[in-house]
């Protein structure tokens, strides 16, 4: 018996492999474009002076503010497919960036994420609807951070005289002074609010929370304090609290309380 080898059946594999190989690298290439411009990137410096405020409303994404040591705020931000608008105006010392009147009418807009660099003196007013918001190294007049449904809530290094923090859900974290007559105010619905507040610092406090009760006092549970209200509520002095003395309020409806070692 002869046996003819058809060797074209060994060379048709070998091309229909070739052929699939060149087919899905070339699925793969087609959509390398459209991952590369899923994010943009914008950019843009501004001249500052020492009492520079940055007032700054996001839709969503994650906001990140870190005070420096030049005079100068620097804007940079990762935009999500569809790119949203983002027009920046500087006036009378204010920065101001508006996502939400940027892009009014559009319903598609994607995440922006920031990073912004400020002077330390700074003043800092940044709220979105859903994101994180974090701060750091600020000490001018104001640090004011809101959330209007989830996203935690860091701050860190603050010496700010007025601190406002608030979301819907998410934690809520500080770790700064507490200046004489100064206002700070933590709230959230659901989520855990940490302050890290050095030993010694005077404030008089109201703490208050209606759902777990659980407050935890930290170094000044030996301090002028009183549980209320079915333990719902503390209030008292700490320190030397007298007239004019800064004022502490923490509200969590569904969460804890905590004052941590610093």
């Amino acid at each position: 018996m002869i046996r003819i080898l058809d060797k074209s059946s060994g060379f048709a594999k070998s091309w229909r492999r070739v052929a699939l190989f060149v087919l899905f690298a070339g699925i793969f290439c087609a959509f390398l474009p459209l991952s590369a411009a899923a994010q943009k990137r914008f950019s843009r410096v501004y001249p500052a002076g020492q009492n520079v405020r940055l007032q700054l409303l996001n839709r969503t994404g994650t906001v990140t503010v870190e005070g420096w040591n030049r005079n100068e705020v620097s804007i940079s931000a990762y935009l999500e497919a569809p790119a949203a608008n983002i027009e920046p105006q500087s006036l009378s010392g204010t920065i101001y960036i508006n996502l939400v009147k940027d892009n009014q009418g559009r319903a598609d807009v994607g995440s922006v994420n920031f990073t912004i660099r400020v002077p330390f003196t700074s003043s800092v007013d940044i709220e979105t609807k859903m994101g994180n918001l974090i701060v750091s190294n600020v000490r001018g007049g104001l640090v004011r951070a809101h959330i209007t449904t989830e996203g935690d809530i860091t701050l860190t290094n603050i010496g700010a005289a007025a601190v406002s923090a608030q979301n819907g859900i998410g934690d809520i974290f500080f770790d700064g002074v507490i200046q004489p007559g100064g206002g700070y105010r933590f709230f959230s619905i659901n989520g855990n609010i940490n302050l890290r507040i050095p030993p010694g610092s005077s404030f008089k406090l109201v703490a208050t929370a209606p759902s777990t009760r659980n407050i935890s006092l930290g170094t000044f549970v030996g301090e002028n304090m009183r549980f209320v209200s079915d333990g719902r509520r503390v209030a008292g002095t700490a320190g030397d609290a007298g007239e004019g003395a800064a004022t502490l309020s923490v509200t969590n409806q569904r969460g804890n309380i905590a004052f941590i070692r610093r």
